[in-house]
C-alpha cells in the first residue's frame, strides 16, 4: 500500500507535493574524481619508475670522471660532453654500429621471412605431425645459452662460419624464429580462411595468396616479429662474444666490454656509449610502433 504526500492550496484544494530531483546517474564505466586521481597518480608513478634508469644513465654520461657514479651530486658543477666526443672519435664506435646494424637487420629480415612462412603453413595446412612440430619449436626456447654455445660453435666451425656475420645471423635466427613462428601463427589464425579461398578462385597460387593477400593483412604481427628479432640480435652478448673474434666485427654489446679491464672500469664512457646505442633502437621502435600494440594483442584472440 503506497501513500502520496499532498499539500493544500489557499482555496483548500489538495496539491501533490513535488518530489526532489534525483541526482543524475553516473555513466557506466566512468570513474569518480577520487578514482581518476588515483589511476593518474599510479600511472605517473609507473612512468617515473620506467624513465628513471634512462635519465640516470644520461646523467652519469655527463660526468667527466670514471668514478663520478660514486659521488653523483658533483656532476652538476662539471657537466660535459667530452665522453661522447671520446666515444665517437677515439673508439671503434662506427665499426660497432656497422656490425650491429648488419647483424640485427639481417636477423630481422631472414628471421621474419622464415617465421612468417612457418606460421602460415601451420595455421592453414594440416600435415602429419604439425602440432608436434610447433611444440618442438617451443621446446627449443627452453635451453639456456650456456648449453647451446659449444655445439653451435662446433657447427659453425665445421661450416667455416666462425667470425662471420652470416654465422652470427644464423645463430640469432635459431633463437628468434621459433618464438616469432608461434606469434605469427596466432595472428594468421585471426585472418579468415575465406580470403585464401578467394585468392584461389582468382587463380592465385598458394605463394601468391600468401604474399599478395595475407601478408598485407598481417602487417601488425610482422611488425612485432621484426621488433623482437631486431632487439634479440641488437643486445645479445654471449653468442657475439664467442663467435666474433675480429675487433672490427664486434657488435655494440661486445664493444662495451672494451671499457672494462681487470683492475679498471671506465663507467663514464660506458654510460655515454649506452646512450648512443639507444638511438638506433629508438628509431626502429618509432618505425614499427604504429603496428606494435595491435600485433601484440591480436595474436591472442584465436588459436
Amino acid at each position: 500500500m503506497s501513500t502520496t504526500t499532498v499539500q493544500q492550496s489557499a482555496g483548500g484544494a489538495p496539491v501533490p507535493a513535488v518530489a526532489p530531483a534525483a541526482a543524475p546517474a553516473r555513466p557506466r564505466g566512468r570513474r569518480g574524481t577520487a578514482g581518476s586521481l588515483l589511476s593518474h597518480g599510479l600511472l605517473t608513478l609507473a612512468s617515473l619508475i620506467a624513465i628513471f634508469p634512462i635519465a640516470w644513465l644520461v646523467f652519469l654520461s655527463l660526468g667527466p670522471d670514471k668514478d663520478d657514479y660514486l659521488h653523483p651530486g658533483g656532476i652538476w658543477s662539471k657537466m660535459t660532453l667530452d665522453n661522447y666526443s671520446f666515444v665517437l672519435q677515439e673508439t671503434a664506435f662506427f665499426h660497432w654500429l656497422q656490425s650491429t646494424l648488419l647483424v640485427s637487420l639481417g636477423t630481422t629480415v631472414i628471421g621474419v621471412v622464415i617465421a612468417a612462412t612457418t606460421g602460415y603453413a601451420v595455421s592453414r595446412m594440416r600435415f602429419p605431425g604439425y602440432k608436434k612440430f610447433m611444440w618442438v619449436l617451443l621446446c627449443t626456447q627452453m635451453f639456456p645459452i650456456a648449453v647451446l654455445i659449444v655445439p653451435m660453435y662446433q657447427i659453425l666451425s665445421s661450416l667455416q662460419l666462425v667470425d662471420t656475420y652470416f654465422g652470427l645471423i644464423l645463430v640469432y635466427c635459431s633463437t628468434a624464429v621459433p618464438y616469432c613462428a608461434w606469434l605469427l601463427k596466432g595472428y594468421f589464425d585471426t585472418i579468415p580462411f575465406e580470403i585464401d579461398e578467394a585468392g584461389r578462385v582468382d587463380g592465385l597460387t598458394p605463394f601468391g595468396t600468401f604474399f599478395r593477400l595475407i601478408l598485407p593483412l598481417a602487417r601488425p604481427g610482422l611488425a612485432v616479429a621484426a621488433f623482437y628479432s631486431f632487439i634479440t640480435a641488437f643486445g645479445e652478448v654471449a653468442f657475439a662474444t664467442v663467435f666474433m673474434l675480429d675487433d672490427e666485427k664486434y657488435t655494440f654489446a661486445v664493444g662495451l666490454q672494451s671499457f672494462i679491464s681487470e683492475h679498471d672500469a671506465q663507467r663514464n664512457l660506458m654510460a655515454a656509449t649506452a646512450v648512443l646505442i639507444a638511438i638506433p633502437v629508438s628509431a626502429f621502435f618509432y618505425l614499427v610502433q604504429k603496428n606494435l600494440v595491435t600485433g601484440l594483442t591480436a595474436g591472442g584472440t584465436k588459436g
